[in-house]
């Protein structure tokens, strides 16, 4: 039964978020708590200069909260004010020494020596009971031991890293297999064409594949505009399904049937007109839409969806080396090398089925590394694909200032660059567990 209260509800929800917290910086413009409080509602609404201006209000009206530095300097790194964002860490660290969180997105910022790793191991030492400050830290060693020069160390400190939360997370490969079913099951027949809305573009992948890259070029374009990394779809797939709203199970496809697609398109786009406003096009970018990516052209048969797939092993890799720093059981397969390469195999079970089945003039493959090797190239045909003129601002979308809340903030304000493609190869036997995994699967080199 679909609860038309919930729907109801998550659809005006950007709308309501925004409302909420204009109105707690009107009526409590000196109240460091509640400034703090519209912040974290404008992030989830996707304004960030708004949450910026609130987090600001609310450090200097009360210096001593550490977290409202640590906010403000993700905030400030989301819309590439990468020294602002420095001076926050230090400044949550100054009030607060063992505030792994900003210590870790310091190191992240900057590039280390050797004299900042005694002090690093202190920090990780000691018993950590949910694995957080140990991820944090330890993955800081990781990286200061890669800018020093000793991968082997580095390689060794992700592993210890990431040993609490593994324990407490074990990834489940079974559940994953089930769900990856459900989704090729559910979708015996090629969707309509060029029905419904064609305002979006969905750009879908594992995380670390290069996503992020995808949606800057498109929303660097004058006619796009990008909605962020945000869940509408499936969550409305789940709300019209009957089920929660957060749920991830294979009986959700089960049950997408008997779901009313045309309704499901029409309030999507509803929920998203906060982001999006009369934008010609728009880009939702959530990597893990590629499970619905029939499901999406179902309901928007003029929409597009952008898959992009990244080489195996250094896919597997850069999201080893990524903290995701969530509770969602999403990311579980992060804690483990084998975990990530059985992750990928799924996610290539789901391309081999969306590439067989749904119509190459709305659903695209796109290599990481072709777009790495022939910028301009590839550019064109994406945006072709996507039914947009040429516009050499695609090319720069470096350039591009508007804030993107993923782990890539930093990344994406640097020009086309190659340095990641082929990271494997550095790593030698180290990545020889995932490597099999993906033997197995027939996913060789």
């Amino acid at each position: 039964m679909i609860d038309e209260a919930a729907l109801a509800k998550f659809v005006s929800r950007l709308g309501d978020l925004r409302a909420l917290a204009a109105r707690a910086v009107r009526e409590k413009p000196g109240d460091a708590r509640a400034l703090y409080g519209a912040a974290g509602m404008y992030r989830l609404a996707g304004d960030l200069n708004a949450a910026r201006d609130a987090l600001e209000r609310a450090a200097a009206a009360d210096p001593s909260q550490t977290n409202f530095w640590f906010e403000l300097g993700q905030t400030q790194r989301f819309l590439g004010r990468l020294e602002a964002a420095a001076e926050s860490y230090r400044r949550a660290l100054g009030g607060e020494p063992a505030n792994h969180r900003a210590r870790h997105a310091l190191v992240q910022l900057q590039r280390q020596s050797a004299a900042g790793i005694a002090e690093l191991q202190a920090m990780f030492a000691g018993a950590d009971q949910e694995g957080w400050r140990t991820l944090h830290i330890g993955h800081a060693l990781a990286k200061s031991y890669e800018d020093v020069g000793d991968l082997d160390r580095s390689f060794a400190w992700l592993g210890r890293a990431k040993q609490r939360r593994r324990r407490l997370h074990p990834y489940a490969a079974g559940e994953e297999e089930k769900l990856v079913s459900a989704v090729i099951a559910a979708s015996p027949d090629a969707p309509p064409i060029g029905e419904g809305a064609a305002e979006p573009i969905f750009v879908a992948g594992l995380p670390r594949s290069g996503t992020t890259l995808v949606d800057r070029i498109l929303s660097s374009h004058p006619d796009v505009v990008s909605a962020g990394e945000i869940s509408n779809f499936p969550v409305l797939l789940n709300l019209l399904a009957g089920a929660a709203a957060n749920a991830r199970e294979p009986g959700v496809f089960a049950r997408a049937g008997g779901v009313d697609f045309a309704r499901l398109g029409e309030l999507y786009v509803q929920s998203t007109r906060p982001l999006t406003g009369s934008t010609p096009r728009f880009v939702d970018k959530a990597p893990s839409n590629y499970l619905s990516a029939g499901m999406i052209l179902r309901a928007l048969p003029s929409a597009r969806v952008v898959c992009v797939r990244r080489q195996p092993l250094d896919s597997v890799l850069s999201n080893y080396r990524q903290v995701f720093a969530t509770e969602d059981r999403y990311y579980d397969y992060a804690y483990a090398l084998e975990s990530a390469a059985y992750k990928f195999v799924q996610f290539d079970r789901v391309l081999a089925h969306w590439r067989a089945l749904l119509p190459p003039s709305r659903y695209l493959e796109l290599s990481y590394e072709d777009l790495v090797a022939n910028q301009e190239s590839v550019t064109r045909a994406l945006l072709a694909f996507c039914g947009l003129n040429w516009s050499a601002a695609c090319l720069t979308f470096h350039e591009n200032k508007a804030g993107i809340a993923t782990p890539s903030a930093a990344q994406v304000r640097q020009p086309m660059y190659a340095h990641s493609v082929g990271r494997w190869r550095d790593y030698g036997a180290m990545l020889d567990p995932a490597r099999r995994v993906l033997e197995r699967a027939g996913l060789g080199l």
